[in-house]
């Protein structure tokens, strides 16, 4: 995995450049920057305990790695942002989008994450993303919040959006 992290970090920039977060400013980092940074990120994981929830795993396709789904604490503009956690996803092969295969991770770990005793997830994305939006109203999302013209790519404004699931909603 730490190959591909490289690779999608490196040289095949697409998917971060044009769909996770584009108006960030993505600074370019060196092979081995990155080599460094995803051995002691694995190495880290590895040293966690079993039974502690995870908070990312790998989409495998036919023995292909595609990308991830992850999840973290973060927005400080919810209501007891502690007890909602965020939810992605990426995947940076092209090839694989659009085929089901990210429908299909996220669901999987949304049933992990609601098992593991979370009560409420939410997703951000942006109003230019409609391949998202579209995977986050299939798996029953509702819109949470919105700021208007929040965020600028390529010159044109979009907004700014939080999607939230209710495990007592599913």
């Amino acid at each position: 995995d730490i190959k591909n992290y490289v690779h999608w970090f490196t040289v095949e920039t697409e998917w971060s450049e044009k769909w996770d977060a584009p108006w960030e400013d993505k600074t370019n980092s060196t092979v081995e920057e990155e080599t460094l940074k995803w051995t002691k990120y694995f190495e880290y994981v590895d040293l966690l305990p079993k039974e502690r929830m995870r908070t990312k795993f790998e989409i495998e396709i036919h023995g292909d790695h595609i990308g991830w789904v992850s999840a973290y604490r973060d927005l400080d503009y919810l209501e007891n942002p502690e007890k909602v956690l965020a939810i992605g996803i990426d995947i940076p092969v092209k090839n694989a989008r659009n085929k089901g295969y990210g429908t299909q991770a996220l669901k999987l770990f949304i049933d992990y994450l609601f098992n593991e005793k979370e009560e409420k997830l939410y997703i951000q994305t942006w109003s230019g993303n409609e391949p998202m939006i579209k995977v986050i109203l299939n798996l029953g999302f509702k819109e949470y919040y919105r700021k208007s013209d929040y965020r600028t790519v390529d010159g044109k404004a979009y907004d700014a959006m939080t999607y939230i699931l209710e495990k007592s909603i599913i």
